[in-house]
C-alpha cells in the first residue's frame, strides 16, 4: 500500500483524511436532521430530512468502526497527540460516536418496527408488544448522548482552530 494512504508520525495518511472529513460531512447532515426534527416538526424540511436520519446513522456507525480499526492498524506511525486533554476528546469522540448508534439500533429492535438501511433490511420487525426496556434506553439515551456528542465535535473544531492560531501546535496541517 502506498504510504500516502498510510498515516505518518507527521501527517494523516489519504484513508484517515478520507474517513475524518467524509463523515465530517455525514454528521453536518444528520445534525441537520436532528435540528430539523426539533426545529421545524411536521414541515416538508423535517419530512424530508428526517428520512434519512435512521439509515445514516447506521452507516456513520459502520464508518466509525472501520475508522478505529483503521486507526488500530496505524498507531504506531499516526502523529502523536499534543496533551492528554486531546487523547481523552478523541477517546470520548469515538465512544459517543458507537454509543449513539448502537442505542439507537437497541431502541430499534425494541419497537418492533424493521429497519431498512440502503435497501437491506437490518431488522424485520415483529408484531405483539415493545421491549420496553430497549425503547426506553433509547428515549433516554439517544438524543441526550447525540447532542453531547455535538458538543464535543464543536469543541473539536474550536480546539482545532485555537492551536492553529494561538500555539506552535497546528494540528489541522496534519488532517488536511
Amino acid at each position: 500500500m502506498g504510504s500516502a494512504m498510510r498515516d505518518t508520525h507527521s501527517r494523516y495518511g489519504l484513508v484517515s483524511r478520507m474517513l475524518h472529513w467524509g463523515m465530517a460531512l455525514l454528521f453536518v447532515w444528520q445534525f441537520s436532521t436532528a435540528a430539523a426534527r426539533v426545529f421545524f416538526e411536521g414541515t416538508a424540511l423535517e419530512s424530508f430530512l428526517w428520512g434519512t436520519h435512521s439509515q445514516l446513522g447506521v452507516v456513520l456507525l459502520v464508518l466509525v468502526v472501520l475508522r478505529a480499526v483503521w486507526a488500530l492498524v496505524n498507531v504506531s506511525r499516526r502523529p502523536p497527540s499534543i496533551s492528554v486533554m486531546a487523547k481523552l476528546g478523541h477517546l470520548a469522540l469515538y465512544g459517543l460516536m458507537i454509543a449513539v448508534p448502537t442505542i439507537a439500533l437497541i431502541r430499534q429492535y425494541g419497537s418492533g418496527r424493521s429497519l431498512d438501511v440502503l435497501g437491506i433490511n437490518l431488522m424485520p420487525g415483529f408484531e405483539g408488544e415493545k421491549i420496553a426496556w430497549m425503547t426506553d434506553l433509547g428515549g433516554l439515551l439517544h438524543g441526550e448522548l447525540g447532542w453531547a456528542m455535538l458538543a464535543l465535535i464543536t469543541g473539536h473544531i474550536v480546539m482545532a482552530v485555537m492551536h492553529r492560531r494561538l500555539t506552535n501546535h497546528d494540528v489541522l496541517k496534519r488532517m488536511v
